[in-house]
């Protein structure tokens, strides 16, 4: 099938930017929205990232800020692994799993996971397939399998380094002892 052929050449060929590919010079918030889909395989624009999405895993400390309202390299690996993993995670776990000491090493890393897992997935298309129900559904179970499996990993993760609290849940916190400072002087 036509189709089928596409997509596997899709998933054998096609690969986010390397580190030393992603642009060396800053990029404004239009230039990055514009930058991303090129970053990953997508087929409709539903999953898009926008400049809201941007400003609020800012606030949720998943990004960096901006440097004067110019987004670099940490920026785009960041928001390519985050983009990738939201699509089966949650976004905090996505951010979770996108961060690391050192971004460069953390970036190329994930895009050696994420050379391996499209080429597998790629292996299991049968192009012939007569039975399109048959090869969607074994797909849909491995996935099934891969996210409870990584969801325990996760849960492991947490309980092994508790998260800092993000920016919102700092101000959360400040309003609520601001309340009760000035409940106690009434």
């Amino acid at each position: 099938m036509e189709e089928l052929k596409e997509l596997r050449e899709r998933l054998e060929g096609q690969r986010p930017a390397g580190w030393d590919s992603l642009p060396d010079l800053s990029l404004y918030m239009d230039q990055l929205i514009g930058y991303m889909p090129r970053q990953l395989i997508e087929y409709g624009e539903e999953d898009r990232l926008t400049s809201a999405m941007v400003n609020n895993y800012i606030k949720d400390g998943l990004l960096p800020r901006a440097e004067g309202k110019r987004y670099n390299r940490t920026h785009l690996a960041y928001l390519t692994a985050i983009c990738a993993m939201k699509q089966v995670l949650p976004v905090r776990d996505a951010g979770l799993l996108a961060q690391g000491e050192d971004p460069r090493e953390t970036y190329e890393g994930f895009l050696r996971d994420l050379d391996l897992a499209l080429k597998d997935v790629a292996g299991e298309l049968d192009t012939d397939s007569a039975d399109l129900t048959e090869l969607a559904r074994t797909l849909a179970l491995g996935s099934y399998a891969h996210k409870l499996a990584c969801q325990r990993v996760i849960e492991l993760i947490r309980a092994r380094d508790p998260a800092p609290e993000s920016e919102k849940e700092k101000r959360k916190k400040e309003k609520k002892e601001k309340k009760e400072r000035e409940h106690k002087h009434e």
